[in-house]
């Protein structure tokens, strides 16, 4: 049995519009958005470290230099901080450019998640890699990244992290047609993909699992990408990508164990930022009484 790669890098697509978020994205990054005290991307970049992942690749387009300038290091504020003995600040500033090696690549034109992963393919080169979305935000005590590469390491295929969705709101999502599988420690968690479906009517999607925006993928998706026809406005959608990838290779899709907030919808950022605030060891308490006076 030949040897499972390791997992060392992870790609961001970042160069959408971020229209749903207009006027604050007509100069700022979507993912630059703050969480709190944190842009939407750290929180995601963070993850990918915590589950032993290092090396990231941002795809970026016009517009989007704050997140380089973000991730870079910066030598004015970090003398203006410790020139004024604020250490906790100067720490924190410096991790952000420390954690992690980060490359860049630009997608010219949002031709959609499947052609934007395929830009990263000569920085990520013939090795397994991580896909992560920024605006999906998860809170969880096992990053869901790691516990995806858990899967990964074992069966040596490709994985995406799964959600029960309501029938309702299920046309928003790629969702699956899956098989249980018996996997030691994932209480019936695990499941083998048979078929995909990009944003489906309710009465015709397969289940109600759907793909949120975490992914471990195996090279051959690149083929994949290239192989499959554009869809409309000449877009290449990675569900498709998948989908043909399947043809040939397994795909495993998880239900991870956390709590996913939807922070490319102005509710769910909402939702993120008043949760986010209560897990804080600095703010969750005078928070919460706030929260708990106010008059509702």
């Amino acid at each position: 049995m030949s040897m499972i790669q390791k997992v060392r890098k992870a790609v961001f697509p970042a160069a959408g519009l971020g229209t749903r978020f207009l006027p604050a994205t007509k100069a700022q990054p979507k993912e630059m958005l703050s969480l709190v005290d944190k842009p939407l991307i750290q929180y995601g970049v963070e993850e990918c470290i915590d589950s032993g992942v290092n090396n990231i690749i941002i795809v970026t387009g016009r517009g989007k230099a704050s997140i380089e300038d973000h991730f870079d290091k910066s030598f004015e504020l970090e003398h203006l901080l410790e020139s004024k003995k604020k250490d906790d600040l100067l720490g924190s500033v410096r991790k952000i450019s420390d954690m992690m090696d980060v490359s860049y690549v630009r997608q010219k034109e949002a031709l959609g998640l499947g052609h934007a992963v395929l830009r990263a393919r000569e920085l990520v080169g013939p090795e397994p890699f991580a896909v992560v979305l920024s605006d999906d935000v998860i809170a969880a005590e096992r990053p869901c990244i790691r516990q995806l590469l858990d899967v990964y390491e074992y069966y040596g295929a490709s994985v995406v992290a799964l959600m029960e969705v309501p029938r309702e709101n299920i046309s928003a999502y790629g969702v699956v047609a899956a098989e249980r599988v018996a996997h030691e420690g994932s209480t019936g968690r695990l499941f083998r993909i048979t078929n995909m479906v990009e944003k489906p009517k309710a009465e015709d999607a397969p289940s109600n699992l759907a793909i949120i925006g975490r992914y471990v993928l195996t090279p051959e998706i690149f083929q994949s990408l290239t192989e499959i026809p554009p869809g409309s406005g000449g877009e290449i959608q990675l569900t498709d990508g998948l989908k043909h990838l399947l043809k040939s290779r397994p795909i495993y899709g998880l239900l991870f164990e956390g709590e996913r907030y939807d922070a490319g919808d102005k509710l769910g950022f909402l939702k993120a930022t008043v949760e986010f605030a209560l897990r804080r060891p600095d703010l969750g308490g005078p928070f919460r009484e706030y929260l708990k006076g106010m008059k509702l």
